[in-house]
């Protein structure tokens, strides 16, 4: 789809941090934005500040079903997306790897991995019947280097990558999946890791101005390549 035509956008965490900041810059830009997320109060104030064409929705992206369900209502009501945006993710809290739990590590890859097989899984397929399409994966620095105390983090975001870069060796032409690293943003996740070092980095708003654009600029000469933000002409 031509870069400055309206396009349908699915987006995944989108009442905090960098999807809600993408989801208000999409809409400023006149694009019709799905958005999911399990937070109920950022949800309905997503709706009373966006409302129609615009949709959100309750959907815990770890459960399959629910990204079915979800999925199908979408898919019926608004047609293949010509963007789709796996964001939402969790970090562990900062702690060695021998500290972390097994159950929050299994929480760690079900949202940060198994998420964006289940929004891949129930998204792509019409989007590939169609021929066209971006799927955008967030990474993270911390998908392509490591650090002490985010190992689970590490492992999601490695595995994210990979399973990026596979699933764009499977893509017909005319789409597009990328591995994409937002940068180092000062969201509530960055935080919980630098404190309050987190401050001398752009807030979610500021970084969302070059990067709403930025992903508008992703084409199907792009499958396959980890981008950081900013590096697309």
């Amino acid at each position: 789809m031509p870069n400055g035509s309206s396009r349908l956008i699915v987006i995944t965490g989108c009442t905090r941090g960098l999807g809600r900041a993408l989801v208000d810059r999409f809409v400023e830009q006149g694009h019709r934005v799905l958005g999911c997320a399990r937070d109920a109060a950022g949800l309905a104030d997503l709706k009373s500040r966006c409302g129609a064409p615009h949709d959100f929705a309750a959907v815990d992206v770890s459960r399959d079903d629910q990204v079915g369900s979800w999925a199908a209502r979408v898919l019926q009501a608004f047609g293949p997306p010509d963007l789709l945006i796996n964001n939402a993710a969790v970090i562990n809290r900062p702690a060695p790897l021998w500290k972390i739990s097994a159950d929050e590590f299994a929480w760690s890859l079900a949202v940060n991995v198994g998420g964006v097989a289940n929004c891949i899984r129930h998204f792509v397929p019409a989007m590939i019947e169609r021929k066209s399409g971006v799927i955008v994966n967030l990474s993270s620095g911390w998908g392509r280097s490591t650090a002490a105390q985010v190992a689970p983090y590490c492992a999601t975001k490695w595995a994210v990558e990979g399973l990026t870069q596979a699933l764009a060796q499977e893509l017909p032409e005319g789409m597009a999946a990328v591995p994409l690293n937002p940068g180092i943003i000062n969201t509530d996740m960055l935080q919980s890791c630098f404190g309050a070092e987190a401050a001398q980095y752009p807030t979610a708003d500021q970084w969302s101005r070059q990067a709403a654009a930025f992903i508008l600029k992703l084409t199907p000469r792009h499958n396959g390549q980890p981008l950081d933000v900013g590096a697309v002409n």
